[in-house]
Protein backbone atom coordinates (compact mmCIF):
# COMPACT_ATOMS: atom_id res chain seq x y z
CA UNK A 1 0.00 0.00 0.00
CA UNK A 2 0.99 3.67 -1.18
CA UNK A 3 0.21 6.71 0.44
CA UNK A 4 1.40 9.72 -1.70
CA UNK A 5 0.17 13.54 -0.85
CA UNK A 6 1.97 16.65 -1.71
CA UNK A 7 0.73 20.19 -1.43
CA UNK A 8 -2.10 19.59 1.48
CA UNK A 9 -1.93 21.30 4.72
CA UNK A 10 -2.37 18.87 7.75
CA UNK A 11 -5.55 19.62 9.90
CA UNK A 12 -5.12 18.00 12.98
CA UNK A 13 -7.89 15.63 12.25
CA UNK A 14 -6.70 14.86 8.95
CA UNK A 15 -3.38 14.17 10.66
CA UNK A 16 -4.54 11.85 12.90
CA UNK A 17 -6.98 9.52 9.79
CA UNK A 18 -3.57 9.29 7.75
CA UNK A 19 -1.87 8.25 10.54
CA UNK A 20 -4.23 5.06 11.02
CA UNK A 21 -3.36 4.28 7.50
CA UNK A 22 0.47 4.61 7.82
CA UNK A 23 0.89 1.39 10.00
CA UNK A 24 0.32 -0.99 6.96
CA UNK A 25 2.04 1.59 3.98
CA UNK A 26 4.71 0.46 2.26
CA UNK A 27 5.61 4.27 0.62
CA UNK A 28 4.79 7.30 2.59
CA UNK A 29 5.53 10.64 0.67
CA UNK A 30 4.22 13.34 2.05
CA UNK A 31 5.94 16.42 0.17
CA UNK A 32 5.14 20.13 0.90
CA UNK A 33 2.71 19.43 3.70
CA UNK A 34 3.80 21.79 6.39
CA UNK A 35 4.68 19.08 8.42
CA UNK A 36 7.00 20.06 11.49
CA UNK A 37 8.38 18.48 14.21
CA UNK A 38 5.13 18.15 16.00
CA UNK A 39 4.61 15.49 13.19
CA UNK A 40 7.97 13.57 13.34
CA UNK A 41 7.16 12.12 17.08
CA UNK A 42 4.24 10.27 15.27
CA UNK A 43 6.26 9.29 12.23
CA UNK A 44 8.93 7.90 14.04
CA UNK A 45 6.38 5.93 15.91
CA UNK A 46 5.12 4.37 12.53
CA UNK A 47 8.66 3.65 11.22
CA UNK A 48 9.45 1.52 14.38
CA UNK A 49 6.19 -0.40 14.37
CA UNK A 50 5.17 -1.05 10.79
CA UNK A 51 7.58 -3.14 9.36
CA UNK A 52 6.68 -3.24 5.84
CA UNK A 53 7.63 0.49 5.69
CA UNK A 54 10.59 1.07 2.89
CA UNK A 55 10.50 4.65 1.54
CA UNK A 56 9.52 7.82 3.38
CA UNK A 57 9.81 11.40 1.50
CA UNK A 58 9.29 14.39 3.14
CA UNK A 59 10.99 16.85 1.11
CA UNK A 60 10.06 20.13 1.60
CA UNK A 61 8.55 20.24 5.45
CA UNK A 62 9.82 22.52 8.22
CA UNK A 63 11.23 19.46 10.53
CA UNK A 64 14.29 21.37 11.54
CA UNK A 65 16.77 18.73 13.79
CA UNK A 66 14.25 18.41 16.36
CA UNK A 67 12.01 16.61 13.80
CA UNK A 68 15.14 14.46 12.86
CA UNK A 69 16.08 13.71 16.46
CA UNK A 70 12.26 12.28 16.23
CA UNK A 71 12.63 10.65 13.43
CA UNK A 72 16.26 8.99 13.77
CA UNK A 73 14.59 7.50 17.39
CA UNK A 74 12.35 5.37 14.98
CA UNK A 75 14.93 4.63 12.48
CA UNK A 76 17.25 3.28 15.18
CA UNK A 77 14.94 0.86 15.89
CA UNK A 78 15.58 -2.81 15.30
CA UNK A 79 12.27 -3.46 14.13
CA UNK A 80 12.87 -0.48 10.86
CA UNK A 81 13.42 -2.02 7.95
CA UNK A 82 13.45 1.53 6.00
CA UNK A 83 15.50 1.23 2.60
CA UNK A 84 14.91 5.23 1.43
CA UNK A 85 14.72 8.42 3.50
CA UNK A 86 14.25 11.94 1.24
CA UNK A 87 14.43 14.94 3.46
CA UNK A 88 15.20 17.71 0.65
CA UNK A 89 14.40 21.32 1.59
CA UNK A 90 13.35 20.44 5.57
CA UNK A 91 15.53 23.24 7.36
CA UNK A 92 18.44 21.04 8.58
CA UNK A 93 21.98 22.29 9.79
CA UNK A 94 24.76 20.36 10.71
CA UNK A 95 23.42 19.54 13.69
CA UNK A 96 21.21 16.84 12.39
CA UNK A 97 24.14 15.21 10.56
CA UNK A 98 25.19 13.42 14.61
CA UNK A 99 21.93 12.00 14.49
CA UNK A 100 21.93 10.68 11.10
CA UNK A 101 25.45 9.62 11.37
CA UNK A 102 24.13 6.94 14.20
CA UNK A 103 21.68 5.85 11.77
CA UNK A 104 23.60 5.28 8.80
CA UNK A 105 26.27 3.85 11.32
CA UNK A 106 23.41 1.02 12.92
CA UNK A 107 20.88 0.42 10.23
CA UNK A 108 21.63 -1.88 7.53
CA UNK A 109 18.23 -1.98 5.65
CA UNK A 110 19.27 2.07 4.69
CA UNK A 111 20.03 1.99 1.13
CA UNK A 112 19.12 5.60 0.01
CA UNK A 113 19.69 9.35 1.31
CA UNK A 114 18.65 12.02 -0.22
CA UNK A 115 19.08 15.44 1.73
CA UNK A 116 19.90 18.05 -0.63
CA UNK A 117 18.43 21.74 -0.24
CA UNK A 118 19.76 22.05 3.65
CA UNK A 119 22.70 23.98 4.84
CA UNK A 120 24.53 20.77 6.46
CA UNK A 121 27.97 22.65 5.66
CA UNK A 122 31.32 20.37 5.58
CA UNK A 123 31.73 20.14 9.16
CA UNK A 124 27.67 18.49 9.00
CA UNK A 125 28.83 16.11 5.86
CA UNK A 126 32.17 14.78 7.11
CA UNK A 127 30.60 13.83 10.17
CA UNK A 128 28.18 11.61 7.57
CA UNK A 129 31.34 10.19 5.99
CA UNK A 130 32.17 9.11 9.43
CA UNK A 131 28.38 7.13 9.47
CA UNK A 132 29.23 5.71 5.67
CA UNK A 133 32.37 4.38 7.49
CA UNK A 134 31.09 2.07 9.48
CA UNK A 135 30.70 -1.10 7.94
CA UNK A 136 27.57 -1.93 9.09
CA UNK A 137 26.29 0.84 6.57
CA UNK A 138 24.83 -0.15 2.95
CA UNK A 139 23.68 2.96 1.56
CA UNK A 140 24.02 3.21 -2.35
CA UNK A 141 22.87 6.85 -2.89
CA UNK A 142 23.27 9.86 -1.24
CA UNK A 143 22.49 13.12 -2.72
CA UNK A 144 23.80 16.49 -1.51
CA UNK A 145 22.95 18.98 -3.45
CA UNK A 146 22.48 22.56 -2.78
CA UNK A 147 24.32 21.59 0.81
CA UNK A 148 26.76 24.80 1.01
CA UNK A 149 30.07 22.26 0.40
CA UNK A 150 33.52 23.67 -0.09
CA UNK A 151 36.51 21.72 -1.38
CA UNK A 152 37.50 20.88 1.69
CA UNK A 153 34.45 18.18 1.99
CA UNK A 154 36.67 16.10 -0.26
CA UNK A 155 39.23 14.53 1.83
CA UNK A 156 36.33 12.65 4.19
CA UNK A 157 34.15 11.87 0.74
CA UNK A 158 37.20 10.24 -0.47
CA UNK A 159 37.97 7.89 2.86
CA UNK A 160 34.04 6.80 2.53
CA UNK A 161 34.33 5.85 -1.15
CA UNK A 162 37.50 3.83 -0.16
CA UNK A 163 35.28 2.24 2.36
CA UNK A 164 31.97 2.09 0.42
CA UNK A 165 32.02 -0.49 -2.49
CA UNK A 166 28.22 -0.67 -2.19
CA UNK A 167 28.07 2.95 -3.26
CA UNK A 168 26.52 3.40 -6.75
CA UNK A 169 24.98 7.22 -7.07
CA UNK A 170 26.80 10.48 -5.97
CA UNK A 171 24.95 13.80 -6.62
CA UNK A 172 27.20 17.08 -5.31
CA UNK A 173 26.05 19.52 -8.25
CA UNK A 174 25.44 23.04 -6.76
CA UNK A 175 27.79 22.97 -4.22
CA UNK A 176 31.12 25.20 -4.82
CA UNK A 177 34.14 22.78 -5.18
CA UNK A 178 36.20 23.82 -7.65
CA UNK A 179 38.34 22.23 -10.08
CA UNK A 180 41.32 21.53 -7.11
CA UNK A 181 38.62 19.44 -5.19
CA UNK A 182 36.83 18.05 -8.39
CA UNK A 183 40.38 16.12 -9.28
CA UNK A 184 41.06 15.32 -6.13
CA UNK A 185 37.50 13.46 -6.19
CA UNK A 186 38.31 12.40 -9.05
CA UNK A 187 41.16 10.67 -8.31
CA UNK A 188 39.73 8.91 -5.25
CA UNK A 189 36.82 7.53 -7.49
CA UNK A 190 39.34 5.85 -9.52
CA UNK A 191 41.15 4.03 -6.64
CA UNK A 192 37.94 3.17 -4.92
CA UNK A 193 36.60 -0.09 -5.24
CA UNK A 194 32.57 0.86 -5.66
CA UNK A 195 31.46 0.60 -8.39
CA UNK A 196 29.97 3.81 -8.96
CA UNK A 197 27.07 4.33 -11.67
CA UNK A 198 25.73 8.17 -11.70
CA UNK A 199 27.99 11.12 -11.04
CA UNK A 200 26.39 14.84 -10.54
CA UNK A 201 28.63 17.96 -10.62
CA UNK A 202 26.11 20.13 -12.23
CA UNK A 203 27.18 24.20 -11.01
CA UNK A 204 30.50 23.11 -9.13
CA UNK A 205 32.94 25.58 -10.40
CA UNK A 206 34.31 23.21 -12.99
CA UNK A 207 36.26 24.59 -15.89
CA UNK A 208 38.23 22.52 -18.36
CA UNK A 209 41.56 21.98 -15.78
CA UNK A 210 39.26 19.25 -14.37
CA UNK A 211 37.79 17.00 -17.22
CA UNK A 212 41.19 14.94 -17.93
CA UNK A 213 41.16 13.58 -14.54
CA UNK A 214 36.71 13.19 -14.80
CA UNK A 215 38.04 11.97 -18.24
CA UNK A 216 40.11 9.17 -15.92
CA UNK A 217 36.80 8.34 -14.51
CA UNK A 218 35.30 7.49 -17.44
CA UNK A 219 37.76 5.44 -18.96
CA UNK A 220 38.39 3.00 -15.89
CA UNK A 221 35.13 3.43 -14.30
CA UNK A 222 32.79 0.71 -17.12
CA UNK A 223 30.05 0.90 -14.57
CA UNK A 224 29.66 4.74 -14.56
CA UNK A 225 26.57 4.95 -16.99
CA UNK A 226 24.90 8.85 -16.06
CA UNK A 227 27.15 11.54 -15.78
CA UNK A 228 26.23 15.71 -15.25
CA UNK A 229 28.75 17.98 -15.94
CA UNK A 230 26.29 21.01 -16.79
CA UNK A 231 26.21 24.63 -15.90
CA UNK A 232 30.41 24.19 -15.49
CA UNK A 233 32.14 26.21 -18.46
CA UNK A 234 34.08 23.62 -19.02
CA UNK A 235 33.41 24.90 -23.00
CA UNK A 236 35.81 23.77 -26.37
CA UNK A 237 38.73 22.35 -24.86
CA UNK A 238 37.11 20.98 -21.80
CA UNK A 239 34.81 18.89 -23.51
CA UNK A 240 37.83 17.16 -26.25
CA UNK A 241 39.17 16.10 -22.61
CA UNK A 242 35.92 14.35 -21.53
CA UNK A 243 35.82 12.77 -25.40
CA UNK A 244 39.01 10.99 -24.41
CA UNK A 245 37.38 9.28 -21.69
CA UNK A 246 34.11 8.92 -23.26
CA UNK A 247 34.94 7.05 -26.45
CA UNK A 248 37.19 4.77 -23.98
CA UNK A 249 36.01 1.43 -25.02
CA UNK A 250 35.66 0.82 -21.19
CA UNK A 251 32.91 3.60 -21.24
CA UNK A 252 29.47 2.43 -20.88
CA UNK A 253 27.90 5.73 -20.67
CA UNK A 254 24.39 6.33 -20.99
CA UNK A 255 22.90 9.80 -19.89
CA UNK A 256 25.49 12.63 -20.47
CA UNK A 257 24.37 15.88 -19.59
CA UNK A 258 26.39 19.24 -21.27
CA UNK A 259 24.25 21.73 -20.66
CA UNK A 260 25.39 25.37 -20.03
CA UNK A 261 29.12 24.45 -21.05
CA UNK A 262 29.99 27.08 -22.78
CA UNK A 263 30.23 24.59 -26.07
CA UNK A 264 30.04 25.96 -29.39
CA UNK A 265 29.53 24.36 -32.92
CA UNK A 266 33.74 23.18 -32.66
CA UNK A 267 32.56 20.79 -30.03
CA UNK A 268 30.12 19.16 -32.73
CA UNK A 269 32.43 17.23 -34.41
CA UNK A 270 33.70 15.22 -31.20
CA UNK A 271 30.02 14.62 -30.15
CA UNK A 272 29.12 13.51 -33.19
CA UNK A 273 31.52 11.16 -32.97
CA UNK A 274 30.45 10.05 -30.01
CA UNK A 275 27.02 9.90 -31.00
CA UNK A 276 27.53 7.88 -34.10
CA UNK A 277 29.96 5.60 -32.48
CA UNK A 278 29.20 5.13 -28.93
CA UNK A 279 26.43 2.79 -28.96
CA UNK A 280 25.55 2.87 -25.08
CA UNK A 281 24.98 6.82 -25.27
CA UNK A 282 20.99 6.67 -25.26
CA UNK A 283 20.64 10.89 -23.71
CA UNK A 284 22.37 13.78 -24.45
CA UNK A 285 21.57 17.13 -23.07
CA UNK A 286 23.23 20.12 -24.47
CA UNK A 287 21.18 22.75 -23.51
CA UNK A 288 21.82 26.40 -23.52
CA UNK A 289 25.06 26.11 -25.66
CA UNK A 290 26.30 28.01 -28.58
CA UNK A 291 26.45 25.30 -31.14
CA UNK A 292 24.55 27.07 -34.32
CA UNK A 293 22.99 25.55 -37.28
CA UNK A 294 26.66 24.17 -38.63
CA UNK A 295 26.99 22.16 -34.83
CA UNK A 296 23.18 20.86 -35.51
CA UNK A 297 24.50 19.59 -39.00
CA UNK A 298 27.06 17.34 -37.74
CA UNK A 299 25.21 15.96 -35.14
CA UNK A 300 22.16 15.13 -37.84
CA UNK A 301 24.35 13.67 -39.24
CA UNK A 302 26.14 11.37 -36.35
CA UNK A 303 22.02 10.56 -36.07
CA UNK A 304 21.60 9.05 -39.20
CA UNK A 305 25.16 6.73 -38.75
CA UNK A 306 23.52 2.90 -38.18
CA UNK A 307 25.39 2.48 -35.12
CA UNK A 308 24.18 5.27 -33.42
CA UNK A 309 21.31 4.36 -30.66
CA UNK A 310 20.68 7.77 -29.50
CA UNK A 311 17.26 7.87 -27.86
CA UNK A 312 16.82 10.97 -26.09
CA UNK A 313 18.52 14.44 -27.88
CA UNK A 314 17.79 18.05 -25.83
CA UNK A 315 19.11 21.02 -28.20
CA UNK A 316 16.97 23.86 -26.86
CA UNK A 317 18.34 27.37 -27.00
CA UNK A 318 21.49 26.59 -29.07
CA UNK A 319 21.23 29.30 -31.28
CA UNK A 320 19.21 27.11 -34.03
CA UNK A 321 17.17 28.64 -37.03
CA UNK A 322 15.10 27.02 -39.88
CA UNK A 323 18.43 26.53 -42.05
CA UNK A 324 19.41 23.11 -39.82
CA UNK A 325 15.96 21.65 -40.17
CA UNK A 326 16.35 20.31 -43.66
CA UNK A 327 19.50 18.41 -41.42
CA UNK A 328 16.77 17.43 -38.58
CA UNK A 329 13.93 16.45 -41.11
CA UNK A 330 16.83 13.75 -42.90
CA UNK A 331 17.77 12.57 -39.20
CA UNK A 332 14.33 11.39 -38.35
CA UNK A 333 13.57 9.98 -41.63
CA UNK A 334 16.57 7.67 -41.17
CA UNK A 335 17.23 7.44 -37.23
CA UNK A 336 14.44 4.42 -35.65
CA UNK A 337 15.61 4.94 -32.59
CA UNK A 338 14.94 8.91 -31.51
CA UNK A 339 11.87 9.14 -29.22
CA UNK A 340 12.92 12.50 -27.35
CA UNK A 341 13.74 15.59 -29.16
CA UNK A 342 13.97 18.80 -27.59
CA UNK A 343 14.22 21.84 -29.81
CA UNK A 344 12.45 24.94 -28.05
CA UNK A 345 13.71 28.11 -27.89
CA UNK A 346 15.22 28.44 -31.19
CA UNK A 347 14.43 30.51 -34.01
CA UNK A 348 12.98 27.43 -36.21
CA UNK A 349 9.80 29.80 -37.55
CA UNK A 350 7.22 27.85 -39.85
CA UNK A 351 9.46 27.18 -42.36
CA UNK A 352 11.92 24.80 -40.24
CA UNK A 353 8.77 23.06 -38.55
CA UNK A 354 7.22 22.30 -41.77
CA UNK A 355 10.44 20.48 -42.77
CA UNK A 356 10.61 18.60 -39.27
CA UNK A 357 7.38 17.59 -39.68
CA UNK A 358 8.46 15.80 -43.09
CA UNK A 359 10.75 13.80 -41.39
CA UNK A 360 8.22 12.90 -38.36
CA UNK A 361 6.02 11.61 -40.70
CA UNK A 362 8.20 9.33 -42.68
CA UNK A 363 7.59 5.65 -41.64
CA UNK A 364 10.91 5.05 -39.92
CA UNK A 365 10.81 8.27 -36.83
CA UNK A 366 9.66 7.01 -33.61
CA UNK A 367 9.35 10.24 -32.07
CA UNK A 368 7.39 10.06 -28.75
CA UNK A 369 7.86 13.55 -27.11
CA UNK A 370 8.95 16.76 -29.57
CA UNK A 371 9.22 19.81 -27.53
CA UNK A 372 8.89 22.86 -29.71
CA UNK A 373 8.13 25.54 -27.32
CA UNK A 374 9.21 29.12 -27.84
CA UNK A 375 10.31 28.64 -31.90
CA UNK A 376 8.29 31.56 -33.63
CA UNK A 377 5.54 28.79 -34.75
CA UNK A 378 2.58 30.35 -36.13
CA UNK A 379 -1.24 29.47 -37.18
CA UNK A 380 0.20 28.96 -40.77
CA UNK A 381 2.09 25.60 -39.50
CA UNK A 382 -0.67 24.03 -37.52
CA UNK A 383 -2.31 22.19 -39.99
CA UNK A 384 0.86 20.24 -40.77
CA UNK A 385 1.23 20.14 -36.61
CA UNK A 386 -2.20 18.76 -36.79
CA UNK A 387 -1.77 15.66 -39.57
CA UNK A 388 1.82 14.72 -37.09
CA UNK A 389 -0.80 14.34 -34.25
CA UNK A 390 -3.25 12.61 -36.56
CA UNK A 391 -0.82 10.27 -37.89
CA UNK A 392 2.07 9.33 -35.79
CA UNK A 393 0.39 7.06 -33.37
CA UNK A 394 3.78 7.03 -31.65
CA UNK A 395 3.77 10.87 -30.79
CA UNK A 396 2.13 10.99 -27.31
CA UNK A 397 3.85 14.50 -25.86
CA UNK A 398 3.80 17.82 -27.80
CA UNK A 399 5.18 21.22 -26.30
CA UNK A 400 3.94 24.17 -28.49
CA UNK A 401 3.82 26.56 -25.24
CA UNK A 402 5.22 30.31 -25.90
CA UNK A 403 3.94 30.15 -29.62
CA UNK A 404 1.51 32.48 -31.14
CA UNK A 405 -1.04 30.04 -32.48
CA UNK A 406 -4.36 32.14 -31.82
CA UNK A 407 -7.41 30.80 -32.24
CA UNK A 408 -7.05 29.42 -35.95
CA UNK A 409 -3.66 27.36 -35.21
CA UNK A 410 -5.59 25.58 -32.08
CA UNK A 411 -8.49 24.84 -33.81
CA UNK A 412 -6.53 22.49 -35.86
CA UNK A 413 -4.84 21.45 -32.85
CA UNK A 414 -8.37 20.91 -31.45
CA UNK A 415 -9.48 19.01 -34.81
CA UNK A 416 -6.24 16.95 -34.42
CA UNK A 417 -6.72 15.83 -30.44
CA UNK A 418 -10.63 14.52 -32.25
CA UNK A 419 -9.34 12.18 -34.65
CA UNK A 420 -9.17 8.87 -33.01
CA UNK A 421 -5.92 7.87 -34.62
CA UNK A 422 -4.30 10.47 -32.27
CA UNK A 423 -2.23 9.50 -29.40
CA UNK A 424 -1.25 12.55 -27.54
CA UNK A 425 -1.67 12.12 -24.06
CA UNK A 426 0.24 15.27 -22.64
CA UNK A 427 0.04 18.54 -24.64
CA UNK A 428 1.68 21.43 -23.37
CA UNK A 429 0.42 25.08 -24.12
CA UNK A 430 1.70 28.03 -22.09
CA UNK A 431 1.89 31.13 -22.32
CA UNK A 432 -1.03 31.16 -25.83
CA UNK A 433 -3.82 33.18 -26.20
CA UNK A 434 -6.80 32.19 -27.25
CA UNK A 435 -10.44 32.38 -26.73
CA UNK A 436 -13.06 31.37 -24.36
CA UNK A 437 -14.46 29.47 -27.26
CA UNK A 438 -11.41 27.33 -27.69
CA UNK A 439 -10.95 27.01 -23.96
CA UNK A 440 -14.09 25.38 -23.96
CA UNK A 441 -12.87 23.53 -26.93
CA UNK A 442 -9.88 22.17 -25.06
CA UNK A 443 -11.83 21.47 -21.39
CA UNK A 444 -14.00 19.78 -23.32
CA UNK A 445 -11.35 17.47 -24.93
CA UNK A 446 -9.95 16.94 -21.89
CA UNK A 447 -13.02 15.29 -20.10
CA UNK A 448 -14.18 13.42 -23.52
CA UNK A 449 -10.80 11.43 -23.85
CA UNK A 450 -9.00 10.81 -19.66
CA UNK A 451 -6.18 9.79 -21.21
CA UNK A 452 -5.23 13.49 -22.40
CA UNK A 453 -3.93 15.97 -20.34
CA UNK A 454 -3.75 19.97 -21.88
CA UNK A 455 -1.25 22.19 -19.47
CA UNK A 456 -1.64 25.82 -19.40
Amino acid sequence: MELDIQCEEMSPSRWAELLSTMKSCKTIRLDDCNLSSNNCEDLSSIISTNPSLTELKLNNNELGDEGIEYLCKGLLMPSCSLQKLWLQNCNLTSASCETLRSVLSAQPSLTELHVGDNKLGTAGVKVLCQGMMNPSCKLQKLQLEYCELTADIVEALNAALQSKPTLKELSLSNNTLGDTAVKQLCRGLVEASCNLELLHLENCGITSNSCQEISAVLSSKSSLIDLSVGDNKIGDSGLALLCQGLMHPNCRIQKLWLWDCDLTSASCNNLSRLISTKESLTEISLIDNNLRDSGMEMLCQALKDPRSKLQELWVRECGLTTACCKAVSSALSVNKHLKVLHMGENKLRDAGVELICEGLLHPNCNIQSLWLGNCDVTSACCATLATVMATKQCLTELDLSYNPLEDEGMRKICEALRNPSCNVQQLILYDILWSAEVDDELRALEESKPELKIVF
